[in-house]
Order: C-alpha cells, then sequence, then structure tokens
C-alpha cells in the first residue's frame, strides 16, 4: 500500500503542483481505490467462508477442523471491518476539516487489514489442505503461504521503499524515499 504523506506546505511536489489539500483528496480517493480492489477480495472469501456449514461434508470435519473454520469466520469479519472502517470515517468525519487525521487513520486501518487478510488467506488454505490432506501438509502449506505474503505483501515494498531512489518523472518520489509523514494532527484547510 503506498504510504501517503501531505508533502511540502509550498504546494509544490517534484513535477506536481498541488495544495496540501489537494494532495490530501488525491491521497483519499487513492486508498479507495485500494479498499475497493482488497474488499471485493475480502468479500468472496467471507461469502466462501460463511456457506462452508451448509455443505454436507461440514459435520465431517474434526472438533480442531471446526475451531479453525470458526477463528477463520471471525478474522474474516474482523477483516471486512478494518477493510471498512475508512469509509466509515470519513462519514463521521465529513466536512470537519479532518482530511489529514483520516488519511492517516484510513491508511493504519488498511494496514491492518492487510495483515489480518494474510492471516485469513493462509488460514483457509491451513483448514482445505488439513480436510483434503492432513495436519503436518496442511501446517507446512499454509505457513508457507504466510511467508509468501508477508514477503510480497509488506518485507518487498518496504525493501523498495529503502531503496529506492527518488525518480524526477515521479512526482511522489522523494515522498516515498522519506519516513512517512502522514500530517495527522496538522490541521486540514
Amino acid at each position: 500500500m503506498a504510504q501517503h504523506d501531505t508533502g511540502t506546505d509550498d504546494g509544490s511536489h517534484g513535477g506536481r503542483h498541488e495544495s496540501p489539500i489537494e494532495r490530501l483528496d488525491r491521497h483519499w480517493l487513492e486508498i479507495l481505490q485500494e479498499l475497493r480492489v482488497t474488499q471485493t477480495g475480502i468479500q468472496i472469501l467471507t461469502g466462501f467462508l460463511l456457506t462452508v456449514p451448509f455443505q454436507s461434508r461440514f459435520t465431517d470435519l474434526t472438533g480442531s477442523q471446526r475451531a479453525i473454520y470458526l477463528v477463520l469466520v471471525l478474522l474474516a469479519a474482523i477483516t471486512t471491518g478494518l477493510v471498512v472502517a475508512p469509509v466509515s470515517l470519513h462519514r463521521l468525519l465529513y466536512r470537519r476539516h479532518v482530511r489529514a487525521t483520516l488519511v492517516a487513520a484510513a491508511d493504519r486501518l488498511m494496514r491492518a487489514g492487510l495483515v489480518c487478510l494474510a492471516l485469513v488467506v493462509s488460514g483457509v488454505v491451513l483448514l482445505v489442505v488439513d480436510v483434503v490432506t492432513g495436519r503436518t501438509p496442511a501446517i507446512v502449506t499454509a505457513s508457507a503461504l504466510l511467508v509468501i505474503l508477508g514477503l510480497g505483501w509488506f518485507a518487498l515494498p518496504a525493501w523498495l521503499g529503502r531503496r529506492a531512489q527518488p525518480d524526477p518523472e515521479d512526482p511522489e518520489g522523494s515522498a516515498r524515499s522519506a519516513p512517512e509523514n502522514t500530517g495527522a494532527g496538522r490541521p486540514s484547510r
């Protein structure tokens, strides 16, 4: 997920000339776009989980498999709540001139939602592989998947962000190489 900063106060930011409030508005729209992508995935996954008990083989699950299933349903609900929370924040903070706070909070909620989503996806793989082949292959497969997701979703972006040189053609380039500055606490205009 992109880091959301407010940039400089003079309205200049690389090649893009926008005021701090315009930058915040753009960052908010980027968060909404990310939310649309993430929300679709978690809705499909949650829908899948909610249909499982109505399948004839659900009664064949062991006690530990049912426990894993219930944890996954709860985690999917938490993930949905975290991913949808920025919309609720926007609705409740609308017209209060706290866009910087809204963008910073939405960024944190989306990050937490991605962590939970990685756990849900890995957990679903754990449950399915456990039912199909057994516990040991399930733990190995789900653990490997969790590591891959952690590397791809968190470690790789962090590594790329640290080693990337600002691109003069990318108006956001200098902001990515600097520490995250969400502008929280600064009044929005």
